[in-house]
């Protein structure tokens, strides 16, 4: 069995070897149509883009992609080419949430934002969204939910995005990017969106970069429609908007779901599924490094929020070297979620 493996995939070296008779690691932007052809499967991230014009001709039977989107999978092709694909889904949520958590504490610490007298519209409500909804309540803000394709399968809850529009004082958006069907994503907050916003809000984007028109936004920052942003995903990654870059609070490059917590999880995940397909013993244990100063003495969880992830950190690197956007990616430092740390208050 061959497999060719992402090579930036973290914790999967040494694990799959005892999976595979071959495994050939490469950069997600270097695979292409000789180096698959002889391949069973793919494991890969979103910067492979697998359609007919890479697995024509090939002889993969399996795709596992260690992130929570599949935008990048022809899934189409897939079916007509009998390929079976695999994502993993919430693998990174509890990282998106600790990225947001931080980003609002942000907020009422820099802006003066009173959490606890605010409105958090919270748009796409999956394994993400559902996070960030916890985390918006456990800050005493009052959180409004949307999301259409969960509501029009008679779920609760759920409120129009004009409401949220209406009545928001932050918009923090989790929802996949779609081009078709019932609730197109694709430009989900466009020039027309900024337009028919009631308040100034403060817009929150780790989702996909095309669920929010880059070009409207820059614009609705510059109007005063969007009080500030913080995004951190893009159009056109790599090669984003950097007066966009110049004009938000926080950006950062598609770093939300980095955490070594979030990692761990979607290589587990990927490497579970691929056991499954080829009826193989899934006999490993994939666990992160322990942070450095596991123990932290604080005043309070605030406070250790902020020690254990602050997104300034990475929105200063590449506000310094928007060139170097898949570098900082592809080189990203050691990050735990709260959970990894003991807190001592007082």
């Amino acid at each position: 069995m061959r497999v060719i493996a992402d090579s930036k995939i973290p914790y999967m070296k040494g694990v799959i070897e005892n999976l595979a008779d071959e495994v050939v690691y490469a950069e997600g932007k270097d695979f292409s149509p000789s180096l698959v052809k002889d391949a069973d499967a793919l494991i890969i991230r979103t910067r492979t883009y697998c359609d007919r014009s890479l697995l024509e001709g090939s002889r993969v039977k399996f795709i596992a992609t260690a992130t929570i989107g599949f935008d990048h999978i022809d899934t189409e092709y897939c079916r007509q080419a009998g390929i079976v694909w695999c994502n993993a889904p919430g693998c990174n949520a509890g990282s998106v949430a600790q990225y947001v958590c931080s980003s609002l504490l942000l907020l009422e610490r820099d802006k003066h934002l009173s959490l606890q007298n605010s409105s958090l519209g919270v748009v796409g409500v999956g394994h993400v969204g559902s996070k960030v909804v916890e985390v918006g309540r456990r800050l005493g803000m009052k959180v409004l939910q949307c999301d259409p394709p969960r509501a029009a399968k008679g779920e609760q809850g759920f409120l129009p995005l004009e409401v949220l529009k209406e009545a928001c004082d932050v918009l923090t958006f989790h929802t996949p990017l779609t081009r078709t069907g019932a609730c197109p994503t694709f430009h989900l907050a466009d020039e027309a969106f900024f337009a028919s916003l009631k308040k100034s809000p403060y817009l929150i984007n780790t989702s996909r970069g095309e669920v929010v028109d880059n070009l409207a936004l820059h614009e609705a920052l510059r109007r005063g429609i969007v009080r500030d942003a913080i995004v951190d995903v893009w159009e056109n990654e790599p090669d984003i908007n950097r007066e966009l870059l110049k004009q938000v609070m926080i950006g950062t490059p598609h770093i939300a779901g980095y955490s070594a917590d979030g990692k761990a999880n979607a290589t587990r995940m990927a490497l579970d599924a691929f056991c499954r397909f080829f009826h193989l013993e899934a006999d490993y244990r994939i666990m992160p490094p322990p942070p450095s100063q596991p123990v932290l003495r604080v005043r309070n969880e605030a406070e250790a929020q902020l020690i254990s992830y602050n997104p300034y950190t990475d929105s200063r690197a590449l506000k310094a070297h928007p060139e170097q956007f898949e570098y900082l990616r592809g080189h990203y430092p050691l990050r735990r979620e709260l959970g990894a740390y003991t807190l001592i208050m007082g």
